[in-house]
């Protein structure tokens, strides 16, 4: 008697095309894959730098009906950086929420939420992360 004939789970899979990852077929798999590498502590320096110079830079150039709400952003993104895996579409918010608020502080934003380092540490998240903070980040 085969195994098909016996009852229980029958598990097939096919795989065609451009896999780059990795890939699973069956029951009860659990896979975990790290692609980038986490920021060393000069980088990880550097980003908390950059941070505490756009925090600077909005406390002291945003309008005072303002301040408090781009204060608030600025504190989503120190948020989403301070971990290990940044959100893209709170990232893309903030962009957008500077854009149309704040045009004026909207290029400091940008510089360091697309900053390399901040590349890096999406990177870590996973394969193709990046690109997709990329994408909404410069959509427009």
């Amino acid at each position: 008697m085969s195994q098909e004939d016996r009852g229980g789970d029958r598990i097939e899979g096919t795989v065609t095309g451009d896999v780059s990852g990795q890939v699973a077929i069956g029951k009860n798999i659990r896979q975990q894959s790290t692609d980038g590498q986490a920021l060393t502590p000069d980088e990880r320096a550097e980003l908390n730098r950059m941070l505490a110079e756009l925090r600077a830079r909005v406390a002291a150039e945003a309008p005072e009906a303002e301040r408090e709400a781009a204060l608030e952003r600025v504190g989503e993104v120190e948020e989403e950086l301070a971990g290990d895996d940044p959100d893209p579409v709170t990232l893309a918010y903030v962009r957008q929420w500077f854009l149309k608020k704040l045009p004026g502080l909207a290029s400091a934003v940008v510089s360091v939420v697309v900053h390399p380092l901040v590349g890096k540490l999406v990177g870590a998240v996973g394969e193709g992360l990046a690109d997709r903070v990329s994408g909404r980040l410069n959509a427009d």
